[in-house]
Formats: structure tokens, sequence, C-alpha cells
């Protein structure tokens, strides 16, 4: 995540933002003791690096456990190389070791 060179707070600008009480409930919840500003911030540029094409891998091989083939059902991004993946092409969703299912190009985990 583009967060892990933390940025100090007095180098930010505030912005205001409006969010349904029960999705600052879910990012609180999900954010623990990150807290949820600092997963916003996250989301927010994994976001920019995918769509800007600054993307940078989060993962390693050796971070999947298992693999189980699939069918994009939208575009989505390699977590290990970057490769889009168009909707309906063939890929792999991958199994971490935090339990979390990520997509996987099906060249990613060859050799």
């Amino acid at each position: 995540m583009h967060t892990s060179v933390r940025t100090p707070t007095t180098d930010m600008e505030v912005t205001s933002i409006r969010l349904e009480r029960e999705l600052k409930d879910k990012l609180r919840e999900i954010a623990g003791n990150q807290g949820y500003q600092a997963l916003i911030r996250d989301v927010l540029w994994n976001y920019v690096q995918q769509k800007s094409g600054e993307w940078k891998p989060r993962f390693s091989r050796t971070d999947i456990r298992a693999s189980i083939a699939a069918t994009a059902q939208q575009e989505e991004r390699c977590v290990l190389t970057g490769q889009l993946i168009q909707s309906q092409e063939p890929m792999l969703l991958g199994l971490t070791r935090n339990g979390d299912m990520v997509p996987l190009s099906v060249e990613s985990l060859a050799g």
C-alpha cells in the first residue's frame, strides 16, 4: 500500500468528505488500530495507482498459499505482475497467507 512510508499528518491537507454512518462504521471496523482515515488514504492511493499506471506489487509469489481457476467478471489487475485481466478472461484467484483472495493472471505463478 502507498502509505507504508507514512507522510506526517502536518504535511497533509485537510479535506472534508461526507460518508454514510454505516460506511464509516464499517471502515472503522475494518481498519482496527490503523484508523479509518489511514485506511481511506490507502484505498484511494491504491485506486489512483491502478488507474494511473503507477501500480506497484503488494504481494510476492511466496504470499500465495493456493490458487484456483476463475473467470474475471470485471477488469482486474494481477497483484503480482500488475497485468490487466480483462472481463471474461481466464484468471486465478490466489489465497494469501492472510486469507484474502486476490486476482492473479494465469501466467503469474508459472515457472
